[in-house]
């Protein structure tokens, strides 16, 4: 198929503007032109949230607001010490916003190297710009892989076949021809040509496509939506217990105004585990800090999570297991052809290819065309059909025209053709072999491969990738299955796989069943599948999910693109198609397969470590609320101040749950969040109150007089902090130097107020007598033995 090149004068009509612009796209001044009335793809691709939507999400939140109202009402009417739980608030947000802030940059920066970069025509010279930059009736090139980033229509088209699916479910690519309307979304799977921008900006439908591809999101994250149902419950447990509260103590009980509030104001704000929310944000912009510093975009942030709940991971071999390059290895011509007339060939038909792919562009290399022969029509490679295909008018006298298909051996020829056994024994050794052959048919025949003269065997020497090895080392022994997922020949995909040390059964795709459950089935007995079309790609993810199995699926290829996108996680590489890469939840912008076990871990550290300080903070929820219900019903005085719960919280939860939130973790993520940390945070939630007041019924008998109420809550303080300094010591498991030392300090901290006397006086902390001191910590000690015999016969009762 003839079509125009930049230098012709043919004129395309402007669907922007009713005028005619010409092959050569527009000029400079009439781009300024566009420019100035607005005219631009200036939709911004947004990879973080901006700044003010950090500060309003870590700021304006509903415990926030509920804090923020405490804290003004204890300025008013008691000590600086009784205010301290706000600062406290004030320093979290504003770490919170700061580290977030930091991820956004990073996200930002990575999200600059990874963006697309259209080509575009202009002054009748080919241009890359950023996507913002392209204007109205701009002439934009489009080869394999190509994404359309904005609504036109085709100018020229050189077999051009684009994929609509992600737009309109239809799996099978649309071959377009000049006049055909594309649309933003798409992507090129084969051919090539140029279309001319429609609408442009916040009128394409690609306004909306690519902002929601490239946004930094907390969507659909059990992680998110786990803790978001867990403050739902809390909240709707702290207003009753709240309303009981402040009427025991303001109305019930004799005391006086502003020491009922304060001890009012005491009882609710531990209930909040304000905390929680904010280390989870943290721990996910730092994992996305750490990420970036390895080249790793994170699309979308709840793929940090997803990958670690991975179980099976679905490699494309070229591109994943191998690297993109390929080289020639050997050349073996079949009789009746001479190798110079062969290398004359395969010189032409890449040529004939405006975007080759690795095969084509080791061809080119090692068979330089020498510009003879004439390419009349062109068929560009699909993986669908497996091979490409050209029309070579030759140079002599004669001119003849003569057909040439170059593709999968076991595709072209039949099943018991004697040219297979060569194939088959290449392959076995791991090479890649395409033939070159002859055929009599027209190039636009549906029955074009059938009866054709094989001419040539070339085979190709794949790079493996030196890192691919270690990397499925790596997921074997977290017990990560692999599934090799190849449209290669699945004896030279299996011969790859073994050489990286992956075992299993090899199977050629073709043979496997379409039902899906029978699909899963297979999947689960082999290792290795070849000749994978990318619907079969798609529906291998399908099959797999359908069996509970959490998929990841990468790739770097237009055949990807429908599997990486219905994949739980989708991992692009940095140098795959534009395609790939807009719909992938992770993009290796290194191109290094070796950096998903990092991503891997960061997942894990996130998912391990926040399960671990949730427990922390509902434990205090838990305890909490209970102290309040125990309070109202026995009509005494709340037992603690606010200065009191901050100086507990800070010390057995706050400072702690920072460290151990950030701290590595391999430990395997685990499903059903809230139900794993309800579990431990009720039980010992319960006991440390039950124990907390019972410490506190008991001074309240023991004591009298003057300062009686000091040493009545220095009592319960006592217990409480005991108790919490076990759960801190139990969750922090398995032990490390550090993990020993932090539980070590806070113990230490807690023992240096009851031992400073200014410090005694600013926390209104006081043990009276040795009685009762040494009760508490009776008290304590019994109930840390029972939260261990409890916590145990709940993981029998209760595995997870």
């Amino acid at each position: 198929m003839t079509h125009l090149d930049a230098g012709t004068q043919a004129d395309v009509a402007r669907p922007g503007t009713g005028s005619t612009t010409p092959a050569s796209g527009l000029t400079s001044a009439e781009v300024a032109e566009r420019v100035a009335r607005g005219q631009v793809n200036d939709v911004p691709v947004r990879s973080s949230r901006s700044l003010t939507d950090i500060v309003r999400a870590n700021v304006f939140t509903r415990f926030n607001a509920i804090i923020g109202v405490l804290w003004v009402i204890m300025l008013a009417v008691a000590p600086i010490q009784d205010s301290l739980f706000g600062f406290v608030i004030l320093a979290n947000t504003g770490i919170g916003i700061v580290q977030e802030w930091r991820a956004k940059k990073t996200l930002d920066s990575l999200a600059l190297i990874g963006e697309a970069r259209p080509t575009v025509r202009r002054d009748g010279t080919a241009t890359e710009v950023s996507t913002s930059e392209i204007v109205l009736d701009d002439l934009i090139e489009i080869g394999p892989g190509d994404k359309i980033v904005v609504d036109g229509v085709c100018v020229e088209t050189d077999m051009l076949e684009i994929d609509e699916s992600l737009l309109t479910g239809e799996a099978d690519p649309v071959v377009k021809r000049p006049g055909d309307q594309v649309l933003s979304g798409s992507f090129v799977v084969a051919g090539g040509g140029a279309f001319q921008a429609t609408k442009v900006g916040r009128e394409a439908y690609a306004a909306q496509l690519a902002e929601e591809a490239s946004r930094f999101t907390l969507v659909h994250s059990e992680l998110r939506s786990g803790i978001s149902t867990i403050l739902k419950y809390v909240t709707w447990m702290m207003i009753p217990t709240a309303i009981g509260l402040i009427v025991s103590q303001l109305v019930v009980k004799d005391n006086e105004l502003k020491d009922s509030i304060a001890r009012t104001v005491g009882g609710i704000v531990p209930m909040v585990p304000e905390g929680l929310v904010l280390l989870t944000s943290i721990a996910f912009a730092i994992g996305v800090i750490r990420l970036g510093r390895k080249q790793c975009l994170v699309q979308e942030l709840p793929a940090i999570e997803g990958l670690a709940r991975v179980d099976t991971v679905c490699l494309d071999k070229t591109g994943t297991l191998t690297e993109g390059g390929m080289d020639v290895a050997e050349l073996r011509v079949f009789e009746g052809f001479e190798e110079p007339y062969v290398h004359r060939v395969l010189g032409a038909l890449g040529a004939s290819d405006p975007r080759p792919n690795a095969s084509l562009q080791a061809i080119i290399d090692r068979f330089p065309s020498d510009g003879g022969w004439r390419c009349t029509e062109a068929l560009p490679f699909s993986s669908a059909r497996k091979y490409s295909g050209a029309v070579l008018e030759e140079d002599g006298d004669r001119g003849e025209s003569v057909t040439w298909l170059l593709g999968a051996p076991d595709v072209l020829l039949p099943a018991r053709h004697p040219a297979l056994n060569d194939t088959d024994r290449l392959n076995r050794q791991g090479l890649r072999v395409l033939l070159l052959a002859r055929t009599d048919r027209a190039l636009t025949a549906a029955d074009v491969a059938e009866g054709v003269r094989p001419a040539a065997l070339v085979v190709l020497e794949q790079r493996l990738r030196p890192d691919a090895a270690d990397t499925l080392r790596y997921f074997e022994e977290q017990n990560v299955r692999a599934k090799v997922i190849s449209g290669d020949n699945a004896v030279s995909v299996g011969a790859v796989a073994a050489k990286l040390g992956l075992e299993g059964r090899t199977v050629d795709a073709r043979r496997l069943p379409a039902d899906r459950d029978e699909m899963a089935e297979a999947l689960d007995e082999a290792t290795v599948f070849g000749r994978v079309t990318p619907q079969q790609k798609r529906n291998m993810v399908g099959a797999l999910q359908s069996h509970g199995h959490t998929v990841a699926m990468t790739g770097d290829g237009v055949n990807d693109v429908l599997a990486l996108k219905d994949a739980d996680i989708g991992v692009a590489m940095g140098s795959g198609s534009e395609a790939t890469r807009a719909v992938a939840q992770i993009v290796l912008l290194n191109n290094s397969f070796a950096t998903l076990p990092s991503v891997v871990a960061e997942g894990r550290r996130v998912i391990g470590n926040i399960t671990r300080v949730a427990t922390l903070f509902l434990v205090k929820t838990v305890y909490s609320v209970l102290l309040a219900i125990l309070v109202v019903c026995s009509q005494v005085e709340y037992p603690f101040l606010p200065r009191h719960l901050t100086l507990l919280s800070t010390l057995t939860i706050g400072v702690p749950a920072f460290f151990l939130a950030l701290a590595p973790n391999r430990e395997r993520a685990r499903p059903h969040f809230v139900r794993r940390v309800m579990r431990y945070a009720v039980p010992g939630g319960a006991l440390a109150a039950l124990a907390t007041f019972a410490t506190y019924l008991l001074a309240r008998s023991h004591y009298s007089g003057e300062g009686a109420l000091e040493a009545e809550t220095s009592a319960a303080t006592l217990t409480l902090f005991l108790i919490s300094i076990w759960v801190l010591a139990v969750i922090a498991r398995p032990y490390t130097w550090w993990r020993i030392a932090l539980v070590a300090a806070m113990a230490g901290a807690f023992l240096l107020v009851l031992a400073v006397p200014w410090l005694q006086e600013f926390f209104a902390l006081r043990l009276v007598g040795m009685t009762l001191p040494w009760i508490a910590v009776g008290v304590a000690v019994v109930a840390a033995v029972a939260l261990e015999f409890l916590w145990k016969w709940v993981d029998r009762r209760f595995p997870a």
